[in-house]
């Protein structure tokens, strides 16, 4: 199978072109831009001139704009924003470790079983919801076991992978995983308490509304620290983008480099999913996008690529789950579901972007 973005024995383009200098200074602009957004748009519209004075420290006159923009938007924002990061990086990951265009945490079962590590938790503790109360061990242990049953449900599909090189084999295994680890959490909600259920099932929604200061002291360096190992990790990704017999010839270590990717992947994808639920299709669109954009697979230009334009999705899903001006919420999944699916979808059909894949 040829690898992604990239034409058979031929490296991923490099270098900084005019196309490519400003479409990175777009997605820069873009991230501050839609996370000033997330604070100014909601239910009650704060004026910027307030929530530039509130973010400075300044007192405002309506101190509801400050509690507001403070207490339920920044929080908020800061978590979209890492999350998306955090996803589209993971997507990268899993699409170039598994040669495969429609890999990502969501699609192949990892955030299925990040799931389950969460509902034995939640299930079992009342993890979720329940961490501000109970303390940072509470959210610990979400984490944990978020980041657990990613890892497990990733090992199983490596092991899978060194039997097949077919796509769509990877795709029914990483369905099949899903389909079991969600009966196993169905078994887990029909014994659990009817309180813990309701917790667990608003937490399924997808939302980056529940995570409070406390949990994202937990959630932000958990992932600040992922995403930079895996930019460690860019030699490496690219010379995998050429195959692992090439990769090996460059002196990489194919069974290293497989588990520190795997690990990183589970540890980015485990942590959101524990504090937002599982969040579908941005790991998946986003990368595609940037490779897109940049005309290239190199990993110097779509990891920071991804990583930008995932916060900044993340956050447009944000804001149009608030419906600015109404007093409904729409579950951030379905948002995402809105926007990715068509992208999935013309991968599916076929389609090829003009950075390339087959």
């Amino acid at each position: 199978m040829t690898a992604i973005g990239v034409t058979a024995g031929r490296a991923p383009a490099v270098g900084w072109d005019t196309r490519r200098l400003l479409g990175m200074g777009v997605l820069i602009l873009a991230l501050p831009t839609t996370f000033l957004s997330a604070l100014l748009l909601g239910s009650v519209s704060v004026p910027l001139a307030d929530v530039v004075r509130i973010l400075a420290g300044v007192s405002v006159d309506n101190s509801v704009w400050h509690t507001i923009v403070m207490d339920v938007r920044l929080p908020r924002a800061v978590t979209a924003a890492v999350a998306g990061a955090a996803l589209s990086v993971a997507g990268v990951q899993m699409q170039t470790l598994f040669r495969n265009p429609l890999a990502d945490p969501f699609v192949l079962g990892i955030t299925s079983g990040a799931g389950l590590g969460v509902a034995l938790v939640v299930l079992a503790s009342g993890g979720v919801g329940f961490a501000t109360a109970m303390g940072l061990g509470a959210a610990f242990g979400v984490t944990g076991a978020a980041s657990l049953g990613a890892l497990g449900v990733t090992l199983v599909l490596l092991l899978i992978a060194g039997r097949t090189s077919s796509p769509v084999t990877m795709l029914v295994a990483g369905l099949m995983i899903g389909y079991v680890t969600n009966a196993l959490v169905s078994m887990l909600i029909w014994f659990a308490d009817p309180n813990r259920v309701t917790a667990f099932l608003s937490w399924g929604f997808g939302s980056f509304r529940g995570t409070s200061w406390t949990e994202l002291t937990i959630l932000v360096p958990v992932v600040m620290v992922g995403l930079g190992a895996t930019f460690l990790m860019i030699k490496q990704l690219n010379a995998l983008l050429l195959g692992e017999a090439y990769a090996a010839s460059m002196g990489v270590s194919i069974r290293r480099t497989r588990r520190i990717l795997v690990g990183l992947a589970a540890v980015l994808a485990g942590s959101v999913t524990a504090f937002c639920g599982p969040i579908g299709f941005v790991g998946i669109a986003v990368p595609h996008a940037v490779r897109s954009l940049f005309l290239t697979s190199d990993h110097r230009l779509v990891l920071p690529g991804s990583a930008l334009l995932g916060a900044s999705a993340a956050l447009v899903a944000e804001i149009v789950a608030q419906l600015p001006g109404a007093d409904l919420v729409l579950p951030v999944n379905a948002v995402t579901a809105l926007f990715g699916a068509p992208v999935v979808l013309l991968l599916i059909l076929g389609r090829r972007t003009q950075g390339g894949f087959t």
